[in-house]
């Protein structure tokens, strides 16, 4: 595991938070803030992988949403697609590699497509990863996983945290180091429950749509003066963390 030395997080997860109340606070519609949010988004990718961050795992769409107004649903597929279909492409030019995860099957057939498209254009690209949270939500995927587990037909010994992994979404993906989550709320909304076991947590009052570089290197900055102890004694004093 990494140690205290490590200042900048391989693994680094937002719940984009705020669309709505930013556009309520200058009298724009909803559809204005999701905008703003997905342009946000793009940049965030830029910005992260310019600072060192390997992995990148945004709360895009969480299973809870599809209870959501039908044309605000709509909404958000579009703007989805819009972003899959133009500015991905930028960004898998500039060596970004996309992932998806959560249950993608309940999306329309053609965002379905073009995440397929996405994932195997980008498949071999080396730079940032970018993990999409889509029709997600976390004790979802656990009990998904465990479904699976139970498929194979694995006895209860056989079945360790290790093995377990295996079964998640992110089975082939490290750990989140750090959440982030933004408009000030401060809990995880069902956001990759297993994986943040030992994730450092960042909250900041600012608005998705407002979150930009210099707000990104606050969250890196604060998660570096961080000791991380997963749950061990500290090397210097002693004490129980």
């Amino acid at each position: 595991m990494p140690g205290p030395e490590a200042r900048i997080p391989a693994h680094v997860a937002i719940i984009m938070d705020g669309n709505g109340r930013w556009a309520k606070q200058r009298g724009l519609p909803r559809v204005e803030g999701h905008r703003r949010g997905a342009e946000r988004a793009k940049e965030t990718v830029r910005a992260a992988s310019g600072l060192g961050v390997r992995y990148l795992t945004l709360y895009t769409f969480s299973l809870e949403n599809w209870a959501r107004p039908e044309q605000e649903v709509t909404l958000l597929m579009r703007l989805l697609e819009r972003y899959l279909q133009s500015e991905l492409d930028e960004l898998a030019a500039e060596g970004v590699r996309f992932r998806a995860i959560g249950e993608t099957w309940r999306l329309p057939d053609h965002i379905r497509a073009l995440i397929a498209r996405a994932e195997a254009t980008t498949r071999d690209n080396t730079g940032i990863t970018l993990v999409t949270a889509l029709s997600y939500g976390g004790r979802n995927e656990i009990i998904r996983a465990a479904r699976k587990a139970m498929a194979l037909g694995l006895a209860p010994e056989e079945l360790t945290e290790e093995r377990f992994e295996e079964f998640l979404d992110t089975s082939d993906i490290p750990p989140p180091d750090l959440i982030i989550r933004t408009s000030g709320e401060q809990r995880l909304s069902n956001f990759l429950p297993w994986q943040s076991a030992y994730a450092e947590l960042y909250f900041t009052e600012t608005h998705w749509p407002e979150f930009d570089r210099e707000e990104l290197k606050r969250a890196l900055e604060s998660y570096g003066a961080r000791e991380r102890r997963f749950g061990a004694l500290t090397g210097s004093t002693g004490e129980v963390a």
